[in-house]
């Protein structure tokens, strides 16, 4: 029986100072008020250019990132390939907008391809598409409106970076995941990944789209995306996450009139995600799969899914996967009962990476009881150790 409440396994190669700051952040991000003040807090030292790393670099950001280049993340790469757990290094930049800036990610990525080349502990790279293009742009493109000729060759250069990533995807066999984005900018990134999955998944799935299943018209997407690859004798790649834009899509759509696109409620989120992690698990010959999530229900209900199916727990078509610093309950007590495990680890100079870990605070602040779980865990241990220094 898979079970997620082993702490000694979760937390075995943390110590007590470790597992105690863990607790005092988990505690800080679990307040919405001190969230939002210290996002903005944060985001007007940046505005002005004022110095925030020695804030930030020893508290969220060393729990939540791997490091600030790809070299120094290797000690976080190590300790968790030690307990059978993988990486995915994750340039975390967001809010770019110049060309010099999405050239710059781009040599990130292959970068962390090269890494992943001579570490069997990276099996997998990603990107971001806002990482490599311009937010207006996207937007613009998918609302079909006319685009000037810079912006023409703009678009060109978009697209050559997805060539350039994914071409290199082929040559090493590292697969590739392209992260989700807001659904105004979504439609043109489903057409650009979809065009490189025809063209690299022809002999194995290397280039993996993601799905936020918050959106009630995901799971058709996905069947209809397995069925259209599976005619062309294409591999289809897909990591499930439950989603990171919901108030913001929410807001937009209040405010232009038009329908969410985002479930009423968190029971049905759940079902979505739980439907598509069975629909991939059921079509594993010619689909591939990341679960990528921090809900124990979804991750015991797919592994359990696999077993009832006589599917291998380290089958090649399946992985879990949870951020650096959550979840860890999850991650290690899957990974200690021999599934793919993986974790995503950001990296990059603090000020980079601000914005995602902005993001991580809020996110977590809006899932009900995902610090007070993370919260409980860590005190559990805590104490298990101190009673166990007590009987000697």
């Amino acid at each position: 029986m898979l079970s997620f409440d082993n702490t000694q396994v979760a937390f075995h190669d943390k110590s007590n100072s470790e597992l105690k700051k863990a607790w005092w952040l988990f505690r800080m991000i679990g307040n919405p008020t001190l969230v939002k003040a210290g996002a903005g807090l944060t985001r007007f030292a940046l505005s002005a250019r004022l110095p925030v790393s020695w804030a930030l670099k020893p508290t969220v950001f060393s729990h939540f990132c791997g490091g600030e280049t790809i070299d120094s993340c290797d000690p976080t790469i190590a300790r968790l390939g030690r307990s059978n757990i993988k990486t995915i290094l994750d340039y975390s930049a967001e809010g770019k907008e110049t060309d010099k800036d999405f050239d710059y990610t781009r040599d990130q990525i292959l970068a962390t391809m090269e890494k992943a080349r001579n570490n069997p502990d990276i099996p997998y790279a990603v990107f971001k598409p806002t990482g490599v293009a311009r937010f207006g742009l996207l937007e613009k493109v998918q609302a079909r409106e006319p685009l000037s000729i810079e912006e023409q060759q703009e678009f060109e250069r978009v697209k050559g970076r997805y060539l350039t990533i994914c071409q290199r995807a082929k040559e090493l066999e590292i697969p590739v995941m392209v992260d989700a984005e807001e659904t105004w900018i979504q439609s043109i990134v489903d057409e650009m990944v979809e065009e490189m999955m025809i063209r690299f998944n022809r002999e194995k799935p290397l280039v993996y789209t993601t799905l936020q299943m918050y959106r009630h018209d995901r799971i058709g997407y996905l069947q209809s995306l397995v069925e259209r690859m599976r005619e062309k004798g294409v591999y289809t790649g897909v990591k499930l996450v439950r989603g990171a834009y919901m108030e913001k899509e929410r807001e937009r759509a209040a405010e232009r009139g038009y329908p969410s696109p985002i479930y009423d409620d968190k029971p049905g989120t759940d079902k979505g995600y739980d439907d598509a992690v069975a629909f991939c698990i059921d079509n594993i010959k010619d689909v591939a799969v990341c679960v990528g999530t921090h809900n124990e229900l979804s991750c015991k209900r797919g592994a359990e899914k696999m077993i009832s199916l006589g599917i291998a727990r380290n089958h090649a078509h399946v992985s879990f996967s949870q951020l650096l610093g959550m979840s860890d309950h999850i991650s290690y007590n899957m990974a200690a009962g021999g599934f793919n495990v993986t974790k995503y680890v950001p990296y990059g100079p603090v000020k980079t990476v601000v914005p995602y870990l902005i993001r991580r605070a809020e996110e977590n602040t809006s899932v009900a009881g995902q610090t007070s779980r993370e919260l409980f865990l860590l005190n559990t241990e805590l104490k298990r150790r101190k009673q166990k220094r007590i009987d000697g």
